[in-house]
């Protein structure tokens, strides 16, 4: 069933689990997803960024995904990933999305919380939960960051911005990474402790097993995977006989793929039976 994300993590809060938060790009990768989901009786978040919200993908991906969330035997959040602008999160909701991020995290620290607080503001008068980042989550071609979300800082934000989830920095990065990242356990377990919201860790793709399930037990209740959803249906796609023309059956082997994938990080992340 469509839920919303914020009673989706307070169930991830309660088990001392995370939920996986997969982003999707088309129909196959949404179908791979949703029945890893089934098969685990897990509760996930299915997400999609920005740029497909900002553009005539989401008029065609968007209507699925919601009718297949609330035909669901699981708990399911459709939210906005890295909403780039306020356009972006209107889009989002006029989708269907029971949760958006709004991403200021580039901003200067006021600036950030005024774009927020904003967005706070109409979201929740709606029923949408929100989702901020603070410190900003680079790139990992980049390298590891070591600027880490401050504690203090954090919980300003909150208190100023009444956010649902938060997206704080701790050692990770979006895209493949050239080195292993070595998280920041003791922040994010002091972050956990001092504030309210529900902590996210976005650049979950190629972090270690076990660094992800240290984040987990020092709090993070949400974990978003995006660049290795792409990585497994693509190797799926290459696994294909290239003399298949009939492309639904073309397509069997990549969504097989993606709920491998996904499964795994399910069972990784603790959340096989958090639909119970």
């Amino acid at each position: 069933m469509l839920t919303g994300m914020r009673e989706i993590l307070e169930i991830a809060d309660k088990c001392g689990c995370a939920i996986p938060a997969f982003n999707v790009y088309n129909g196959e990768t949404a179908m791979g997803i949703f029945k890893a989901a089934e098969e685990a009786n897990a509760c996930i978040i299915v997400q999609m960024y920005s740029r497909l919200f900002m553009s005539d993908e989401a008029e065609f991906i968007a209507p699925a995904i919601v009718e297949a969330a609330h035909r669901s035997k699981c708990k399911i959040a459709f939210h906005l990933d890295h909403g780039s602008c306020d356009e972006a999160v209107f889009r989002a909701i006029k989708y269907g999305c029971s949760s958006v991020m709004r991403d200021a995290s580039a901003l200067p620290f006021e600036d950030n919380i005024a774009v927020i607080k904003n967005v706070t503001y109409f979201a929740h008068d709606l029923g949408i939960d929100v989702e901020a980042e603070l410190g900003h989550i680079g790139l990992a071609k980049d390298g590891v960051p070591t600027d880490y979300t401050k504690v203090e800082e954090a919980v300003r934000f909150y208190a100023e911005t009444g956010v649902d989830a938060l997206a704080v920095a701790v050692g990770t990065a979006h895209g493949h990474y050239k080195q292993d990242p070595v998280l920041a356990i003791d922040r994010i377990r002091a972050l956990y402790d001092a504030v309210p919201a529900a902590l996210v860790l976005h650049g979950g793709s190629g972090v270690p097993d076990d660094q992800i399930q240290a984040a987990v037990e020092a709090g993070i209740r949400k974990i978003n995977f995006g660049t290795d959803v792409c990585l497994a249906f693509l190797d799926g796609v290459r696994e294909v006989d290239s003399s298949i023309v009939g492309v639904d059956i073309f397509m069997k082997e990549p969504i097989q793929r993606v709920k491998n994938f996904a499964h795994e990080k399910i069972r990784l992340l603790g959340a096989e039976g958090s639909n119970a």
